[in-house]
């Protein structure tokens, strides 16, 4: 055979070895990577807020769809994590309602007429469900989901294109599995937020979370985790 025949014939099989083991390998690099890339934003990340908006869709047995738009925040000091989603309109109308995790408890609340605040003692343990995309380090990520690296996406951040790195993720604990399948997530990387989330609720169920107009350790309002509340104020234990 001639030598340069055999030269080709030996650098394409180097070159298919080569492809076929990055090929191989890429999906655990990739995922490690994003995975660090988290650990070194989270251990910058003091606080977020952003504007939202929540599409919670149901196809069966009877089709819906709820459309939730508001601001929220994220606070972080050391372990201490606090979140409030400030509902404005609900389906076009104003629904002033407030929800999040404060001092670790669940808390709703329900202003206007109905003027009553909610606190759910046993959903403490969905904790690593509400702060997930802000603020999360990789090694938390690991300790509580399943993750699957998915792949990069380009999303909006009002007018700025984001570039997001994508991860499917499968609850570790079987008390939120069983309300909470899996999750889509597209992570800025560089920020340590979370552009969008795609919750799958169980058959016929899901939903997407957009977040946008992002801000990163800024001063947050100082009614950010709180409740206006009077003496009408109804407190409701669940």
């Amino acid at each position: 055979m001639h030598s340069s025949r055999k030269f080709f014939i030996a650098a394409s099989i180097v070159l298919f070895l080569h492809t076929a083991s990055a090929a191989f390998a890429a999906p655990g690099d990739a995922k490690d990577k994003v995975l660090r890339k988290l650990d070194a934003a989270a251990a910058n990340f003091r606080s977020t807020s952003a504007d939202f908006q929540f599409d919670s869709v149901t196809t069966d047995p009877i089709p819906d769809d709820d459309i939730q738009k508001g601001m929220v925040y994220y606070e972080r000091t050391g372990k201490a994590f606090q979140m409030a989603a400030h509902i404005e309109t609900e389906n076009g109308k104003p629904a002033p309602k407030i929800y999040g995790i404060f001092g670790g408890v669940f808390k709703l609340y329900e202003g206007g007429k109905i003027n009553q605040v909610t606190t759910f003692s046993k959903l403490g343990q969905f904790e690593s469900w509400f702060m997930l995309g802000f603020g999360a380090s990789g090694k938390e990520l690991e300790d509580k989901w399943e993750i699957t690296y998915l792949g990069s996406d380009t999303l909006k951040d009002g007018k700025v294109s984001v570039k997001t790195e994508m991860l499917e993720l499968i609850p570790k604990d079987p008390a939120v599995r069983k309300n909470l399948p899996k999750v889509r997530v597209w992570m800025d990387t560089e920020r340590g937020v979370s552009l969008k989330q795609v919750f799958d609720e169980g058959p016929g169920q899901y939903r997407v979370c957009v977040y946008f107009n992002i801000t990163v350790n800024q001063p947050l309002p100082a009614d950010a985790f709180t409740f206006k509340t009077n003496k009408q104020t109804v407190y409701v234990p669940r």
